[in-house]
């Protein structure tokens, strides 16, 4: 089946942001968001929602947005903030950091998903599947899940029995598997449900 195009702008002529997070669902870690503004005429025959993309295809992809977007920038909010104010607020929060942080001010954001909280006064519109839609989200998209996947093989060694090289730290049969052995970790959220039996987990 062949992709579909992906569009470059939603509004011609404005400065527009895509935006999108990674790691809302995992167990452990914290959430990635990427915000990333692109040049109007951009064009890349791979690119597309991180999750249609191989690891190889994404982290191809990653030096050739950060070098051709006019402005980028990652951001993310820890597991205990997560816990703090949940993981949707967490996502926000994320996106919010990230656009804050963006070297050139954005006159639109596109928002992956169908919800948004935002904390400027820049305009957005919300996309469901927008990353597989605008080049910018999925730029995003790209971005978000990379630098996420590698703050994952990074604290892997301090607890390398959860094989976070592998799990990223999603809900895999596995990974619950080992916290029901060895517990949880300074790196889990303690506010979801970890285990699918719901045990009381000594915290």
């Amino acid at each position: 089946m062949k992709k579909l195009k992906l569009l470059s702008f939603f509004n011609e002529g404005t400065i527009e942001a895509g935006c999108d997070e990674a790691g809302r669902g995992c167990l452990a870690g914290p959430v990635f968001a990427a915000a990333v503004i692109l040049p109007p005429d951009f064009d890349n025959e791979i690119l597309n929602d991180s999750k249609m993309l191989t690891e190889k295809q994404r982290h191809f992809l990653r030096p050739i947005i950060e070098k051709e977007a006019l402005a980028w920038a990652v951001e993310a909010v820890s597991n205990e903030e997560i816990d703090e104010v949940n993981i949707l607020n967490a996502s926000f929060l994320a996106m919010n950091r990230a656009v804050e942080r963006l070297k050139i001010q954005p006159e639109f954001l596109l928002i992956d998903g169908n919800r948004f909280r935002t904390q400027s006064k820049i305009p957005f519109t919300c996309m469901i599947k927008g990353d597989g839609r605008f080049f910018s989200i999925a730029a995003a998209s790209v971005l978000a899940k990379t630098y996420r996947d590698d703050f994952m093989e990074k604290i892997h060694d301090d607890f390398p029995e959860f094989n976070w090289k592998k799990n990223k730290g999603y809900p895999t049969k596995m990974h619950r598997d080992i916290i029901r052995k060895f517990g949880v970790t300074t790196y889990h959220r303690k506010t979801f449900r970890l285990l699918n039996e719901q045990l009381v987990l000594d915290l």
